[in-house]
């Protein structure tokens, strides 16, 4: 029994000696290692993959597969008020009290007329320009509360919006823009740089040209007579007194000034070159590049 114990005793203490089993000190006995062939133990030979389909071959169903079914997408009727969605013109809108608070805090100066260049200016209004934006939309919101006498161009109005300029004594014009002539307007000094002639602005696609020649939108393209008519009309129509435009006014030229249909920025015609390193102005003088630029 002693000689047991000694045994058990001597095996012990060469336990303790031994270091522990691990990975670095198992030796290595060269046997082949098995692959594992996923479910192909139960005899098929599809390794986990399923039968045919989308299933064997990238192992998901692509989204809005319905496994057979006719799916959702396809199962309501067609709907055309979204047809041609991705192909209309978008105008981010700006409200009233907005551009009055851009007014109250110095973003905008109104001895001037306001147009995209100066609402981008402001730098509130960064990003990305967007291949369908074609300029704001200047929402009636805050409109009980806007009082400033502005010249202001945008793209867009509804007919609150404009009865709420034209109440404070302004003048509001919707005019429309091409994409080359909004970049344009969104970072002039970074198109100056280029050295190229300002562009002419293209006239309105088909599916706008009737807004912009009404002048109960005051278009930049409908006739001034008929414009004026219109302003008084709004004015009978929401119970307003409409200020008149005279001379004697200290904001009179800037209430008055207009850019011509084919013009981008205030003061330079198209194909001017503005050269700001020698600041100065190129002028076309080939009368065929004149007649080309002419509106």
């Amino acid at each position: 029994m002693s000689g047991v114990i000694s045994g058990a005793e001597k095996a012990l203490s060469m336990l303790r000696a031994l270091p522990r089993v691990n990975l670095g000190n198992i030796r290595n006995t060269g046997a082949p290692k098995r692959s594992k062939r996923a479910r192909g133990q139960h005899g098929g030979d599809k390794h986990g993959a399923g039968n045919k389909g989308s299933g064997q071959r990238q192992n998901y169903m692509r989204p809005g597969y319905e496994t057979g079914n006719n799916p959702f997408y396809l199962r309501p009727p067609r709907e055309p008020y979204y047809l041609g969605q991705h192909l209309r013109k978008q105008y981010p809108p700006i409200s009233l009290q907005k551009l009055q608070t851009m007014i109250d805090t110095n973003r905008i100066d109104t001895s001037k007329p306001i147009d995209l260049a100066a609402l981008y200016n402001s730098g509130l209004f960064g990003g990305e320009q967007d291949s369908r934006w074609y300029g704001f939309n200047l929402t009636d919101e805050g409109a009980d509360i806007f009082n400033a006498k502005v010249n202001i161009e945008v793209q867009w109005a509804s007919e609150g919006t404009i009865a709420a300029v034209e109440r404070c004594g302004g003048v509001i014009t919707t005019a429309f823009y091409d994409i080359d002539s909004l970049w344009v307007l969104k970072n002039p000094e970074k198109f100056f740089k280029k050295g190229e002639p300002l562009p002419r602005r293209s006239m309105p696609s088909q599916d706008v040209i009737l807004y912009y020649t009404s002048a109960e939108n005051r278009g930049y393209l409908a006739d001034p007579a008929e414009v004026a008519y219109q302003r008084v009309a709004l004015a009978q129509k929401f119970g307003y007194d409409l200020p008149q435009l005279s001379q004697d006014d200290p904001m009179y030229n800037t209430l008055v000034e207009r850019k011509d249909p084919r013009q981008i920025l205030y003061g330079l015609n198209p194909g001017w070159i503005v050269n700001l390193v020698e600041k100065e102005i190129l002028k076309p003088k080939d009368q065929y590049l004149q007649e080309y630029y002419s509106s």
